[in-house]
């Protein structure tokens, strides 16, 4: 939980996930603006303003709990030529802007060009970036994994998608309060290997 941050930490960190999410969510709006669905640029999300993508409440998860979300960017399928496929896309867009940035900061830090307080932040800035980008490619609903696993599955298996979409919101809420409150977290399990491999193939940590 981010309350048991030392206040150094947490003055460096609120910054850092902030951008993090919106430039997350900007992504999803780009990208969707690029295959030709308008709705988030007319709903004002194609900007990196903090203030057009961040939830108030879920920002509020994020500082007293340890997770949160901002607001989901709004997409219109009938405006992509190829929904299914165009979709998926979207939804990685996400993901992968976290990677990027999480790549950028790797470059800076194995450069070893800064000290102190902004090395510490390059470092809180490429691990929360890998972090979101691992835990959004989760195949439950709603992270953006769910949308490109139910891409690839919907024609072999539409009843476990289906079921997914149904139950997933539950499920995941399960799994973050199973760690919250018994401090062994399923979802950690699953994410360790991947946060950490990307953690060393970028900043060598």
């Amino acid at each position: 939980m981010l309350f048991r941050v030392p206040i150094e930490v947490l003055i460096l960190l609120i910054p850092v996930l902030v951008f993090a999410l919106v430039f997350h969510e900007f992504s999803h709006a780009w990208v969707a603006n690029k295959l030709g669905d308008p709705t988030a640029r007319y709903s004002g999300r194609l900007t990196l303003n903090p203030l057009a993508h961040l939830d108030p409440f879920g920002s509020l998860m994020i500082l007293f709990v340890g997770f949160g979300w901002a607001k989901p960017v709004p997409v219109d399928s009938r405006y992509l030529s190829n929904p299914r496929v165009d979709m998926m896309k979207i939804a990685f867009a996400g993901p992968a802007a976290n990677l990027f940035l999480a790549f950028v900061g790797g470059i800076i830090i194995r450069m070893g060009i800064f000290g102190g307080s902004i090395t510490l932040m390059l470092i809180l800035f490429t691990q929360i970036n890998i972090m979101l980008a691992v835990f959004n490619m989760i195949p439950i609903p709603p992270l953006d994994g769910s949308q490109i696993f139910s891409g690839l599955m919907m024609r072999r298996n539409p009843e476990l998608v289906h079921k997914l979409q149904m139950y997933g919101p539950q499920i995941l809420l399960g799994l973050i309060m199973i760690g919250y409150f018994t401090r062994i977290s399923p979802l950690w399990m699953i994410m360790s290997p991947f946060v950490n491999f990307f953690l060393f193939l970028f900043a060598g940590l």
